[in-house]
């Protein structure tokens, strides 16, 4: 596959999946939970619709490893990750959120440095200082303010979601009659499954509460997430998983950051603060140096 495709399908990902950071600020009258359940059984629904026809044939092709990884990479990279989100934006906001998940793509890249003909660690250590430091200057910023459990849930997100991008992109370069899109049907169809299990206590935690326009509203809201993020935006990022070494895919996400962020301050009509601006500096900063050490192996 062409990597300069890639990175433009990495890039596209990221604007779509920015949007999912908007989702708990339109919805804050619903649980995390309920986010989580509603927008995943509206991806099952749809995915199972998109891969009907093509169900007996990837049925033959799958074997039950590939279920069990498609049932815990839902898992870990949707249900858990998603639920994880929607507690950071609700306790410390749009900005905050994006900003400790930018983390990832140096997350990621750190575990691809074990493969095979990675880079040394310590060409590595310029792009941790400064992420790392990216990241305590947004966690002092809201212990100050009393939203640390923010921060800690934003982190949560960011450990499922490294699990999720590890283990599927070395997934996706296991298979050969798989197309990236039919993978993320498959993922959709199981998250689905999954989120079943959640949609019966989750929705009906806050049906006395909610009018039935507020469901509407509600159903509106995650069917829109699931289309544009998870079938839309993971279809990009499959594309671009298969197309782009794991050290290289890891740098695509802070586009994810850099558009949930550019969102965030449009939601709330106001200019990134000195700290988040340092922030956002220090982990853009550390990704690019994180790409530089490994541009030679990326251009090969």
């Amino acid at each position: 596959m062409n990597i300069s495709l890639g990175i433009i399908a990495g890039i596209i990902a990221g604007a779509f999946w920015g949007l999912v950071f908007l989702a708990p600020e339109l919805t804050r009258g619903f649980t995390p939970i309920q986010l989580s359940a509603g927008r995943y059984v509206a991806y099952g629904v749809i995915a199972a619709v998109l891969v009907s026809r093509s169900w007996r044939r990837l049925f033959a092709r799958l074997t039950w490893r590939e279920w069990k990884a498609l049932a815990w990479l839902s898992f870990a990279g949707n249900i858990i990750y998603y639920f994880f989100l929607a507690k950071a934006v609700q306790s410390g906001g749009i900005a905050m959120a994006s900003i400790v998940i930018g983390l990832l793509p140096v997350v990621i890249t750190l575990v691809g440095s074990r493969d095979a003909g990675a880079v040394p660690l310590r060409s590595l250590l310029p792009s941790i200082t400064l992420s790392t430091a990216g990241l305590f200057c947004i966690s002092w910023q809201h212990l100050q303010s009393g939203s640390l459990a923010g921060v800690l849930y934003a982190g949560g997100a960011l450990a499922s979601w490294t699990a999720y991008a590890v283990g599927n992109s070395r997934w996706l370069a296991r298979l050969s009659t798989v197309t990236p899109h039919e993978w993320s049907m498959l993922t959709g169809l199981v998250t689905g499954a999954e989120a079943l299990l959640l949609a019966v206590p989750a929705l009906s935690q806050g049906a006395p509460q909610h009018s039935a326009p507020e469901w509407l509203y509600f159903a509106a809201v995650v069917t829109s997430v699931a289309i544009l993020c998870s079938i839309i935006g993971n279809g990009f990022w499959n594309y671009a998983s298969r197309a782009l070494p794991l050290t290289l895919t890891g740098q695509m996400i802070v586009f994810e950051t850099l558009f949930a962020a550019l969102y965030g301050f449009l939601w709330e009509a106001r200019w990134p603060t000195v700290i988040e601006a340092a922030a956002m500096a220090l982990l853009v900063s550390g990704v690019a140096t994180c790409a530089l050490a490994h541009g030679p192996k990326a251009s090969r």
